[in-house]
C-alpha cells in the first residue's frame, strides 16, 4: 500500500528511501506494465494516480456476476434459481425456461467464469490488443 493506492512490488529493502529502479520486460505486455509503472511512480511521488484503465467498468461488473454465478453452482444451484436470484426483474419461470435469453445469459456467466477460475483471470488485466 502506498498513499492508499495498492500495488503488487517487491522492494529489496522496503526502508530504502533512495531512488528506485524498475526492471521492465520487452514483450506484448510491455504497455500494461509501463502503466502500472506510472501508476506506482505517482502514488511514490504523492501525486494523484492515474485510473488503471484496463478493466472497464462493464467489465468489472460481469466479472463479478461470472464469479457469483460459478460461487452459486459450486452450491448446488440450478441455472434457473440462480436467474431467479440473479435477474429478479425478469421472473424467469420453468415453462418457458428452455427457450429464454436468461437462460442462455445464465449459462454463458457460468461458463465463462469457470475460464477466470481456472486462470483466465491472467487476461482480464491484459489491454484489449487487435492481434488476439
Amino acid at each position: 500500500m502506498l498513499h492508499g493506492e495498492h500495488f503488487d512490488a517487491i522492494l529489496a529493502d522496503p526502508d530504502f528511501a533512495g531512488p528506485l529502479a524498475a526492471v521492465v520486460l520487452l514483450d506484448d505486455d510491455t504497455p500494461d506494465r509501463l502503466a502500472m509503472l506510472e501508476r506506482l511512480w505517482a502514488a511514490a511521488r504523492g501525486r494523484r494516480v492515474p485510473p488503471d484503465k484496463r478493466l472497464t467498468e462493464q467489465r468489472r461488473h460481469r466479472a463479478k456476476e461470472m464469479l457469483r454465478v460459478v460461487d452459486a453452482r459450486d452450491a448446488g444451484m440450478t441455472y434457473l434459481a440462480i436467474a431467479e436470484a440473479m435477474f429478479p426483474q425478469h421472473k424467469p419461470d420453468s415453462a418457458s425456461w428452455v427457450g429464454s435469453p436468461i437462460r442462455e445469459t445464465t449459462i454463458r456467466l457460468a461458463r465463462d467464469g469457470l475460464k477466470l477460475v481456472r486462470g483466465g483471470y491472467r487476461l482480464l488485466l491484459r489491454r484489449p490488443r487487435r492481434s488476439r
